[in-house]
């Protein structure tokens, strides 16, 4: 399976409108992927409607599973318990957290806030991850991402060996921007590779676990 959980449009910051997105991943061969809009409490009405509507016109046009989804991005820690319950019930299949990547100036504390908040399904590069962090994770079945974008990407051998070490399980995204990032099996074999994974550890990161989120999606959401 191809699939991506964390891309971006114009309606963040991305380049193009979701349903060109979602067209050109599908022409790569694409299976599922997720529009995961930056958003905070201000705007996730805005982006999670117009971005629900667009996955719709995608699936009932194309063999594709777009995922309407959201990133809460730089939003305290405090408050993203809140934030991502109200991303549920705005229609979010998966939300992620914009983790503590070492390029930004996340505040700390992100990282933990997103691993024990149950209605969050992925931790983005997470950066500097710390071995209790990702023994929680593990413990409650947290997804967490091996970032193919420049910056984001400098941490993906920590998290790599963490999981490794805890059992918490990976996923490899592209956190595409323009359609000219969206991945290849070959270069997300590459990324897994570099950051000191197996090519059977790449084998459960791309096809494996992305089915177990598939499937956890899909009961949320089930097909009409």
């Amino acid at each position: 399976m191809l699939c991506d959980f964390h891309t971006h449009s114009l309606l963040s910051d991305g380049d193009l409108l979701p349903i060109e997105l979602i067209r050109r991943a599908y022409v790569r061969g694409y299976d599922a992927i997720a529009v995961s809009d930056h958003a905070s409490r201000s705007s996730l009405e805005r982006v999670l409607e117009e971005n629900i509507k667009e996955c719709e016109l995608a699936r009932s046009h194309w063999k594709i599973i777009a995922i309407p989804a959201v990133e809460l991005t730089h939003v305290p820690p405090d408050a993203i318990a809140e934030s991502a319950r109200m991303a549920r019930k705005l229609g979010a299949w998966l939300v992620l957290v914009h983790g503590e990547t070492i390029v930004e100036p996340v505040e700390k504390g992100t990282n933990l806030a997103a691993i024990e908040c149950d209605d969050v399904d992925i931790l983005a590069h997470p950066g500097i991850l710390s071995l209790k962090e990702a023994r929680l994770a593990s413990a409650r079945g947290m997804f967490l991402e091996l970032s193919a974008r420049k910056g984001h990407c400098l941490g993906n051998g920590l998290t790599a060996l963490l999981s490794r070490q805890t059992g918490a399980k990976l996923l490899l995204n592209s956190d595409a921007h323009t359609s000219d990032d969206l991945l290849s099996t070959r270069l997300a074999q590459q990324i897994a590779l570099g950051a000191g994974l197996t090519k059977k550890d790449f084998e459960d990161i791309f096809d494996l676990n992305p089915r177990l989120l598939l499937d956890k999606a899909l009961k949320r959401h089930p097909p009409v």
